[in-house]
């Protein structure tokens, strides 16, 4: 279900952000001041579809916000979307934010990449960031990417090793390039580490508009179907609507795999911890905070920063001591990792 636009941190609407930032001490909000880092309020996050409380991805940003204002003492600010938004609500949300004084300003999610080049052209002293997409090419842009691919195919490698029917399922959110690399990675990992382990893969949605990424009830409805075809082990990565998938892992008793942040750790999500084998994470919180950090000590990031198992922004879960326990899953994991990081195992994308 998508959610109505408020920002977290204020309470109040998009379009009130600047004269509520005034309001809390702000000493301006021309352009001109607002883009002087002495009068930085902190870094902003622009949240896509799913916002704030989804026990993923945008969570983990907000763990990354949450970060530097505890290091920084900066007074942050979260944006959640609206309903059926245009590009042009996107670059108002953006403009708000980097003309009130937030620095940097971050789009979290591919959808933003429009909006983010657009407002960063009029904002030069401010820094932007965005998650989930390289296409932008700017001064003043961090592209904050990472090697989901390889995160997924150690998922693909714990699947593998864990399943008893020989049937695993991978759950995409919404059909596009992105989720590809997800889908990818898992199905080389399964097929590298357990020869005749079948596959099987959906996507809940064609456009995010449909609500592929925030649809609890999609997701469980499309595990449900896998599970029922055979799945004992099921991957989502589908943001807000992976809470779906576990849900249904849990009640079916099967495993489920996390996506993004470590779920098992998530008090949301509690209640079907045991039946989180792991999680595939990415390390947006480091992302998001790196960036802050590089502001705050006057170089700021630009241009591609991919996280990947080499650096630590990409890796799986080690939570749930079934996982951790297994000897066996843990050796293939190792020896998995040491392959990409070599070079001998190269992940596909697609």
């Amino acid at each position: 279900m998508r959610r109505v636009s408020r920002i977290a941190a204020a309470g109040v609407a998009t379009a009130a952000l600047a004269v509520t930032v005034s309001a809390c001490g702000s000493s301006s909000t021309s352009s001109s001041s607002s883009e002087s880092s002495k009068n930085n309020l902190g870094l902003a996050l622009a949240y896509d579809v799913g916002g704030k409380g989804d026990q993923s991805f945008n969570d983990a940003a907000t763990a990354g916000l949450e970060q530097a204002d505890k290091e920084f003492g900066y007074k942050s600010t979260a944006v959640e979307p609206q309903d059926n938004e245009s590009d042009a609500d996107k670059v108002q949300r953006l403009e708000s934010l980097a003309k009130a004084g937030y620095n940097p300003v971050i789009g979290v999610g591919f959808a933003y990449a429009p909006a983010v080049k657009e407002v960063a052209a009029k904002y030069p002293k401010t820094t932007f960031g965005i998650v989930d997409d390289e296409t932008i090419k700017a001064a003043n842009v961090a592209d904050l990417v990472f090697h989901e691919e390889q995160a997924s195919y150690l998922a693909g490698v714990a699947a593998a090793k864990a399943t008893k029917s020989n049937v695993v399922g991978f759950i995409g959110g919404v059909d596009v390039p992105l989720i590809h690399k997800f889908e990818a990675g898992f199905k080389q990992g399964v097929e590298d580490t357990k020869k005749g382990v079948t596959v099987k893969s959906q996507y809940l949605t064609e456009t995010a508009a449909e609500g592929g990424f925030s649809s609890p009830d999609k997701g469980e409805s499309a595990a449900d179907g896998q599970i029922d075809a055979g799945a004992d082990v099921l991957y989502a990565a589908a943001g807000l609507s992976g809470q779906g998938v576990i849900k249904a892992a849990n009640a079916n008793k099967v495993w489920a795999i996390g996506v993004d942040s470590d779920q098992y750790k998530q008090d949301a999500l509690k209640a079907y911890k045991n039946s989180i084998l792991t999680s595939a994470m990415k390390n947006v919180q480091g992302a998001v905070y790196g960036l802050a950090k590089s502001v705050e000590d006057g170089k700021p990031e630009t241009g591609v920063v991919r996280g990947s198992l080499e650096n630590g922004g990409v890796s799986v879960s080690n939570s749930n001591p079934t996982f951790a326990g297994n000897a066996d899953i843990q050796a293939a994991i190792k020896k998995a990792e040491e392959g990409i990081k070599n070079g001998t195992i190269t992940v596909k994308t697609s």
